[in-house]
């Protein structure tokens, strides 16, 4: 059997860091991402998703993750069964994520340095600054590329 799931959308606010009982970090926010199709003359609709993350990948989501920022997920979906109030069988699905990346640039212009941040896991000291891609240097095509 395979659960995996691969999303990217927008944050509809900043994730919450909240800790276990037993002191675990967890991370909740809830990502807008819009469906492929969109009927003609239509907007596209949005799914909004409620995602999980659990101890080094919350701490970076709560860390790094903005409300509006485009971000791409990938982990499993989950189900919880509960009760609500009134002692209604409920069941709510979210996305327990194991990875999360950047899905779009930080930064005020094209020139502008952007901060690649830490992994989860890698020590917190470990912030590469990389020049923004218009700063490299074109190659001249002199007719011995092999391509």
């Amino acid at each position: 059997m395979l659960n995996r799931i691969v999303l990217m959308g927008r944050l509809t606010k900043d994730p919450e860091l909240r800790h276990t009982q037993s002191g675990h970090p967890v991370a909740s926010f809830t990502l807008a991402c819009e469906r492929d199709y969109r009927p003609q003359g239509e907007e596209r609709a949005t799914d909004f998703l409620d995602i999980v993350a659990w101890r080094n990948t919350a701490e970076f989501t709560s860390k790094w993750f903005r409300k509006g920022q485009l971000v791409a997920v990938s982990g499993r979906l989950q189900t919880r069964k509960w009760q609500d109030k009134e002692g209604n069988n409920r069941t709510s699905y979210e996305v327990v994520i194991d990875d999360a990346y950047f899905a779009e640039k930080r930064g005020d212009g094209p020139s502008a340095p952007y901060e690649i941040p830490p992994r989860p896991g890698a020590p917190e000291s470990v912030v590469e600054l990389m020049p923004a891609p218009s700063s490299f240097a074109e190659l001249e095509d002199d007719g011995e590329l092999p391509f």
